[in-house]
């Protein structure tokens, strides 16, 4: 278990594997987090637009319908939602994507991790010191 600052995290990503292990070891780290998940950036936005307001927010840039930058682009106009940290959680590691997602407002890119512990490692680090993960 780790101190976390966030209390709900929503994570935006079309792999179903990638939801279900990252849901399971965030949950493994913060027992008591709200975890909501979005299949795509329209997922997201419909849910964003029924009242969901989420702490943080991790998106995958590759997606069908609604990709990671379209809907990154979409949340920062949205007044009341501008405010929420977004971490870019993606198997690019472009350094086109970083300054892109950049401009658009990301808080934060991150390259997913190629295993459970790693995965566990970076989360643990972005809820304890998220300063040291930026941009």
């Amino acid at each position: 278990m780790v101190s976390c600052k966030y209390s709900s995290v929503l994570l935006i990503d079309d792999d179903i594997d990638d939801r279900m292990i990252f849901g399971d070891v965030l949950k493994e780290l913060v027992p008591d987090i709200i975890y909501n998940e979005a299949i795509n950036g329209e997922d997201a936005l419909a849910k964003l637009e029924a009242g969901l307001v989420p702490d943080l927010i991790f998106l995958d840039l590759n997606m069908p319908r609604v990709d990671g930058k379209q809907f990154l682009a979409e949340l920062r106009q949205i007044t009341h939602l501008r405010h929420i940290p977004v971490i870019i959680y993606t198997t690019s590691s472009h350094e086109s994507d970083k300054k892109e997602t950049r401009a658009l407002g990301a808080s934060y890119f991150i390259t997913k991790p190629n295993s459970l512990h790693e995965l566990n490692q970076l989360l643990k680090g972005i809820l304890e010191h998220t300063t040291q993960y930026s941009l």
